[in-house]
């Protein structure tokens, strides 16, 4: 397996790294403007199949918040070229981990020990490796451990790396300038909290204590005696992730259980607790041969605040939704219509919204949602392609909506993804 013996730290050699891969993309724009004349059918498909490889092979050395980035865009199945969604999932939990003498100088740092002296065994290969930090297996006492080390220079380096991928990432979602900050900070803080592995076991005791009544939902515990703010070691919980586990077509009545623990997990941090594990991808939850689902990483729990949580989800109301005056006054709250915004602006991101929540909020107004069902997520991935494409909506402001967006809109399209490749038939009222 490539391992990696050393990961660029410092401002300069991460800023090379990321300046290389743009001369890339330049290059590839370059190959793109010709091939749209000598053959226009494939351009297009060319032009993202070599910039999400050359993304992807750029920033999978980095580590970091520049891959995290990456891992989050690959959720964006709706919304991004399919070969964006394809090379990005890799960051999910398979790229090059650190070698073993990395591991221990770690180790050595923060414990004062090798990782051997401190646990009863310890395999140094990583059993695998996604963008913030890699996992290893280890036993204690008889106990099986799952532990999982932050790669060196992620937490002092998300600032500065955030500020080197923002004009990639302004370019891609047409975000202007203007009062962009609030979103880049928000997601700055965000990543600034995944590298903090005290708060992650905070966390985890947190949910696991609150949502111990759901059924088929399983947790592991945390043992801070043998974690540190760049070391977590917990239970080895056994099971395959999430995605293996839908390739492996289980039963309609195993999926509808799965997803149903999976549905209940999310109802009840966001309207109990109002705060939620916002980073459902795959490869943060397990399933066991008993077909119990576990969640193993609470890094990232976004908090909702009241102002937030009232507006967004009375739009699932449809008698609120399709009431013109409630509808345009919970825009309003939630910074989708400006007091600055034209008639034609007002009318235009009215409708494009009404069509994205009259679509999104379907499965919180029946009593059960099949997400098998493939023209739902036809519907939605066609309003992403249509608004991607629109050259009016290019000309007007993007930055709209409220900061809290980012992560809530990332938490359900996550939650959809994850039920529709499981094929679930979920009861979402209880």
């Amino acid at each position: 397996m490539e391992t990696i013996d050393r990961i660029p730290t410092s401002k300069i050699q991460r800023a090379s790294k990321i300046l290389s891969t743009g001369v890339k993309i330049g290059g590839n724009y370059l190959k793109y403007y010709g091939q749209k004349i000598t053959s226009p059918d494939t351009a297009l498909e060319n032009l993202n199949n070599a910039n999400a490889g050359d993304i992807y092979d750029g920033l999978k050395n980095l580590k970091g918040s520049a891959l995290k980035l990456a891992q989050m865009l690959s959720m964006e199945k709706n919304f991004l070229p399919q070969a964006y969604v394809e090379k990005f999932s890799l960051s999910q939990f398979s790229v090059p981990p650190l070698s073993a003498p990395l591991v221990e100088k770690t180790f050595r740092r923060y414990f004062g020990k090798s990782p051997k002296e401190l646990f009863d065994t310890f395999d140094a290969n990583a059993i695998n490796a996604a963008s913030i930090g890699q996992v290893h297996r280890a036993t204690k006492d008889g106990k099986a451990l799952a532990v999982k080390i932050q790669y060196p220079g992620v937490a002092e380096s998300i600032g500065s790396d955030l500020a080197m991928v923002k004009p990639i990432a302004m370019r891609m979602f047409n975000i202007q300038a203007k009062d962009s900050e609030k979103y880049f900070n928000e997601v700055e803080s965000k990543l600034v909290e995944e590298t903090d592995y005290y708060l992650e076991i905070a966390q985890s005791a947190e949910v696991a204590k609150s949502c111990a009544h759901i059924p088929h939902l399983k947790f592991p515990t945390y043992y801070p005696e043998f974690s540190c703010e760049r070391v977590i070691s917990m239970d080895w919980m056994d099971g395959k992730h999430l995605s293996e586990f839908c390739r492996s077509i289980p039963s309609q009545d195993v999926a509808n259980k799965i997803g149903q623990a999976l549905w209940d997990f999310y109802m009840h941090q966001v309207h109990v607790l109002r705060k939620v594990h916002a980073d459902p991808h795959p490869g943060n939850f397990l399933v066991d041969e008993q077909a119990n689902l576990i969640a193993i990483d609470f890094g990232c729990m976004k908090q909702i605040p009241e102002d937030f949580y009232k507006p967004y989800f009375e739009l699932v109301d449809p008698e609120k939704l399709n009431n013109t005056e409630i509808y345009h006054q919970k825009l309003t709250e939630l910074e989708i219509l400006l007091d600055s915004d034209t008639p034609a602006q007002r009318a235009y991101f009215s409708e494009l919204f009404y069509q994205i929540l009259s679509l999104l909020t379907q499965p919180f107004q029946r009593e059960s949602f099949d997400f098998s069902d493939e023209s739902f997520f036809n519907k939605l991935a066609e309003i992403g392609e249509k608004y991607a494409n629109d050259a009016e909506l290019r000309k007007m402001n993007m930055n709209r909506g409220s900061k809290h967006f980012i992560y809530i809109n990332r938490t359900f399209f996550g939650l959809f993804s994850l039920l529709h490749d499981l094929k679930a038939q979920v009861h979402t009222q209880q």
